[in-house]
């Protein structure tokens, strides 16, 4: 039996396949039938006949069974690699992109992997095993590092909102209120707001930017309009008075006399009054709003 060398062959000499031949004058010469074996003949049991001349030029053959054998397994050579998540949170790799250059002597038969597909919970370094068999059936396996990576950055979609301040004339509000369904591959972290407090300062329109950042660190962001409305009415609070009338038979008031601490959440513009003017045909109570 012979094995296969690096090369993916063997020489065989007359003396390995010999046993005790003989001559009554000794054997000259030796041949054989087949010395060169390689790849082809990796598994085979080949007949080689060996040839013996003596001196005399008598010439003697017998047989003997060659089994030719490739022992010697593949060289893996692996290499790290990174690959990027898709839009779906998936990524696959093939048995080519870990190979860099794996050999054997007879050639290969397969290449295969223990990990082919990624999804978002490998996002980081993982260990992979390529597994190298040659035409022979000879194994072997070597590891290299897949990084994982997710650079898909967030869809942020955001909605335009109407709010109203309280009686304090504040209001808040919460970045779920201006999310309008933003979302990523391997999933969201948080949603931020740039301004979520309002007050009466801000009644109208206002642009607040809302940041979306997924589980893996990439940002994006949106915009959106707040309107912010005040809608409480004043508290009016009034006093009953008593004027008199001038030496023209005139009297004329202002809505201060009235007022008597009347309030509102973001402030009161201006006060007035339905009567402002009395005369002597007013002279007893009279109702002014």
């Amino acid at each position: 039996t012979i094995n296969l060398d690096e090369n993916g062959t063997y020489n065989l000499t007359p003396a390995e396949i010999n046993n005790g031949s003989f001559d009554n004058c000794g054997i000259s010469t030796w041949g054989i039938s087949q010395s060169l074996f390689t790849c082809s003949n990796a598994g085979q049991s080949l007949n080689v006949t060996l040839f013996g001349s003596d001196a005399s030029g008598n010439l003697g053959s017998a047989v003997a069974v060659v089994t030719v054998q490739d022992l010697i397994a593949p060289a893996v050579i692996t290499q790290n690699i990174s690959v990027q998540l898709d839009a779906n949170g998936q990524a696959v790799i093939t048995p080519a992109q870990i190979n860099n250059g794996s050999f054997d002597n007879c050639g290969m038969a397969t290449y295969t992997l223990d990990i082919a597909s990624f999804t978002c919970a490998n996002v980081g370094p993982n260990t992979v095993t390529l597994t190298v068999t040659d035409v022979n059936g000879n194994v072997s396996t070597g590891t290299a590092i897949v990084t994982v990576q997710d650079v898909i950055l967030p869809t942020a979609i955001a909605q335009n909102i109407t709010v109203q301040l309280g009686i304090n004339g504040q209001v808040a509000i919460t970045p779920a209120q201006i999310n309008n369904g933003s979302f990523d591959n391997c999933g969201i972290a948080t949603l931020t707001l740039d301004i979520t407090n309002f007050t009466c300062a801000n009644v109208g329109a206002n642009t607040v930017t809302l940041t979306v950042t997924d589980v893996n660190g990439n940002i994006s962001t949106a915009t959106a309009i707040v309107t912010v409305q005040d809608l409480i009415a004043p508290t009016v609070v009034t006093q009953n008075i008593s004027v008199q009338l001038d030496a023209n038979g005139q009297a004329v008031i202002t809505p201060a006399q009235i007022n008597n601490g009347s309030t509102d959440n973001c402030a009161i513009a201006s006060y007035a009054l339905d009567i402002t003017n009395f005369t002597c045909a007013n002279v007893g109570a009279n109702t002014v709003t």
